[in-house]
């Protein structure tokens, strides 16, 4: 069966059904991370550093503990030492032993806002009061904050015990440095000497949150059986069980964690800060604990994404095809190790065909929070960094760029300098349907400018788990193992509907716990439609054969002689007079055919199709204030196939939101001591309605992924990669000068008005 006539027999896979969690999240039914309430639970509050980089000399909590309310106190001294066992960290790098340091510093303190303490008190007043009554004594030290600065050999060294990685002979000298990528292909020196002409630049990025509204929450209760349960806003429930065991030294069986609502992650929550903390606390004391971030410990104590600096140097011939590209990536990591530079080296020119390429990327350690993956780590800073250059390549060659990247986009059968070889894709096709868009040609007015980028997202397979279970009255339940942050309750009904043959409204998903459901690695990488879908999927066609077999049974029919269409089972022997039998009715025989129906697939998922996207702006630039406004805004996407239409739309305007915040007003500030200055929604300025357009969407379905079996990609990541470079651009064309550092905030703009040539 071909695509089309595939698509085209689809009845619900496609279609935009009501979304099944709406109902409760619109009425304030839906309980989030903070919503819990247990007899006898205690606050808890977590007591963080005032300095960017100390030394722990000493901490007293005798004064906390002889408060009257106060239940337990916890320092680093309640967890063991740990080693440097790798861990799932979302998209990021880590080892065990900073994923427990982060959560609670041991001898030093390495950011403004890293937790030394933490009390359980029986209100929310006597646990403030204990944290103010622990007094710990610091010997401070110098700091730094920026990456480069952090580079140099006399920089405040903020990790005795870290050589750098990827360097031959291993470095005999301690260094901020945490590893030294390199990747590549070809001859970069013969490429630049066949150019014809020559664009290079130098590209900031501040580091930005991901501005979820819902802070970091869980509770945790210790049973005195030796059962513990966890119930947390995270996205993979699975890692913060395995985090909480390896950290605080209790078997994994001994631990469920129920996944709350969760209010925005967008990578943020793919590792632990609360949850080992809450449980140490109720160990300590046999009683829940609560504990919830504020926003201002959001800020300083969550992982925002990387700052970054960039150098990209691009040859082309005078037709416009790259012959050479040389980048040198620096990437923030925060407190330890494992930003997405290495990533970022992957994804830097992965839309385009070069044969020479030379890419060298740094992962610094400063002192700041540790960094988080937020939604396509990595790639949105290289992507605004290359997409900057390409802008200005066109520009400089007289070729319009759009056919400039159509001129070296990857095509199915390209090897990427990563080393994959690209399957079903539609870079090339994406592009034409932003050029073949009325927005692409529409006229400009005064002060306005157009930009265009390209971005680019692997999108991963991996380990999930999910159960299907069929109702005694013919409906069906879809267990899923993945927190749900962006419609995969509707799509796993609606694949598993489509398989079965029945209605949607036929079907309920629900997310399981810990200990309901086969082991799923984190909802993260734009997996979860492909990884956990296609365990749905196979779960369903197990339930589908048995469904086929036992309407043998009761017809007396070879199974071969069964076929299942539309939730109906029929009898293909002439010689058998029987009616057909609904879902329905075979499940309610089920005591006579072998009891209930039910499935359940666990599997490591392949061959999950990356996902390339065009976006296309323009913007207005007041000259008197220097306040840019997005007046339209075009996003087309390859999807392969959207599963639901609408949710993916939303994916792609999610993205886009987020990186019009990003290019234009969102960074972390600090003081001359290391402190974050803007650690609310006040100081740091997220987008809101106001500040956007309606955001047009296309969605590309002219390759579906032929590993999955309704052609699925992932789509939340990619529509965040080319805002930061296409605004860039718009408001460089305004301006008359390359903008080059983010964010493009009123005061920049303004500076940059005034310093471009008469």
């Amino acid at each position: 069966m071909n695509d089309a006539v595939q698509a085209a027999a689809l009845k619900v896979v496609g279609q935009r059904p009501i979304r099944p969690d709406g109902a409760d999240k619109v009425t304030g039914r839906a309980n989030f991370g903070a919503d819990l309430r247990l007899p006898g639970m205690l606050t808890g509050r977590v007591k963080r550093s005032p300095h960017a980089h100390a030394r722990i000399v000493r901490i007293d909590t005798a004064a906390a503990a002889a408060l009257p309310g106060v239940k337990a106190i916890v320092t680093a001294a309640d967890f063991a030492e740990l080693g440097n066992e790798a861990v799932e960290h979302g998209e990021g790098a880590a080892t065990l032993r900073d994923v427990a340091l982060n959560c609670m510093a041991r001898h030093k303190v390495l950011y403004a806002g890293h937790a030394v303490a933490a009390v359980a008190a029986t209100s929310p007043e006597i646990a403030d009061a204990a944290l103010r009554l622990i007094e710990v004594e610091y010997e401070v030290l110098p700091h730094v904050i920026d990456v480069e600065e952090a580079m140099a050999p006399d920089a405040p060294l903020l990790h005795a015990d870290l050589f750098t990685k990827g360097v031959t002979p291993k470095p005999q000298s301690p260094s901020n440095v945490a590893e030294k990528t390199i990747l590549g292909r070809g001859d970069v020196a013969k490429g630049f000497a066949q150019a014809e002409r020559i664009v290079e630049g130098r590209y900031r990025t501040a580091p930005v949150h991901q501005g979820y509204l819902e802070p970091h929450a869980c509770v945790a209760s210790a049973g005195v059986d030796g059962q513990h349960h966890v119930w947390c806003s995270s996205q993979g429930h699975f890692a913060v069980r395995a985090m909480c065991s390896k950290i605080l030294g209790i078997e994994l069986r001994d631990i469920k964690v129920t996944p709350a609502e969760i209010g925005g992650g967008f990578g943020g929550k793919t590792t632990v800060y609360l949850e080992p903390v809450a449980l140490a606390l109720s160990l300590k004391c046999g009683r829940p604990v609560r504990l919830v971030m504020s926003r201002s410990e959001t800020f300083e104590a969550s992982g925002p994404t990387s700052g970054s600096v960039i150098d990209v140097k691009l040859g082309a011939s005078r037709e416009g095809v790259i012959t050479a590209a040389e980048l040198t990536i620096k990437y923030q990591a925060g407190a330890f190790p494992g930003s997405p530079v290495g990533v970022a080296c992957m994804a830097a020119l992965a839309c385009y065909s070069v044969e020479n390429v030379a890419i060298t990327g740094y992962d610094v350690v400063s002192n700041r929070p540790k960094v988080a993956a937020y939604r396509a780590p990595g790639a949105p800073m290289v992507a605004f960094a290359v997409e900057s250059c390409l802008d200005e390549l066109a520009m400089q060659l007289g070729i319009d760029p759009i056919d400039l990247r159509i001129r070296n986009a990857v095509k199915p059968g390209t090897k990427a300098v990563y080393g994959a070889t690209f399957r079903e894709i539609a870079l090339i096709e994406t592009l034409q349907a932003i050029k073949a868009h009325p927005h692409y040609t529409a006229p400009l007015g005064p002060n306005q400018g157009r930009g265009v980028a390209c971005g680019f997202w692997f999108n991963v397979g991996g380990e999930s788990s999910a159960a299907v279970h069929v109702d005694e009255d013919g409906g069906a339940t879809v267990v899923s193992s993945n927190p749900d942050i962006g419609g995969s309750r509707a799509a796993m009904a609606m694949m598993a509907a489509e398989t079965l043959g029945l209605p949607i409204e036929r079907v309920r998903a629900i997310v399981a716990d810990t200990t309901s459901i086969g082991f799923s690695a984190t909802t993260g990488g734009s997996r979860v439609t492909f990884a956990t879908g296609m365990a749905v999927v196979q779960a369903a066609e197990k339930v589908v054969a048995d469904l086929k077999r036992r309407a043998g049974l009761i017809w007396e029919c070879p199974i071969e002689q069964v076929q299942w269409r539309d939730g109906v089972a029929s009898c293909l022997d002439a010689g058998k007079d029987v009616k057909p039998l609904t879902l329905a009715e075979i499940a309610g025989r089920t005591g006579r055919t072998g009891g209930p129906l039910s499935a359940e697939v666990s599997l490591n998922a392949q061959g999950a199709g990356p996902g390339f996207a065009v976006h296309l702006c323009d913007i207005e630039l007041d000259p008197d204030t220097g306040r840019a406004t997005v007046i339209r805004y075009t996003a087309a996407q390859d999807v392969g196939r959207a599963i639901h239409p609408s949710y993916v739309e939303g994916q792609i305007q999610g993205g886009v939101a987020q990186g019009v915040g990003w290019a234009l007003n969102e960074a972390y500030v600090y003081n001359a001591a290391g402190v974050l200055e803007n650690p609310s929604f006040l100081d740091y300025r997220v987008p809101v309605a106001s500040d956007l357009p309606m955001i047009e969407t296309i969605l590309v379905e002219s390759a579906p992924n032929k590993r999955h079996p309704f052609g699925a990609k992932g789509v939340g990541e990619a529509p965040i990669v080319p805002p930061l470079a296409a605004l860039a651009s718009a408001l460089s064309h305004v301006i008359g000068t390359r903008l080059t550092e983010l964010p493009l905030s009123p005061p920049r703009l303004l500076e940059a008005i005034d310093a471009r040539p008469a």
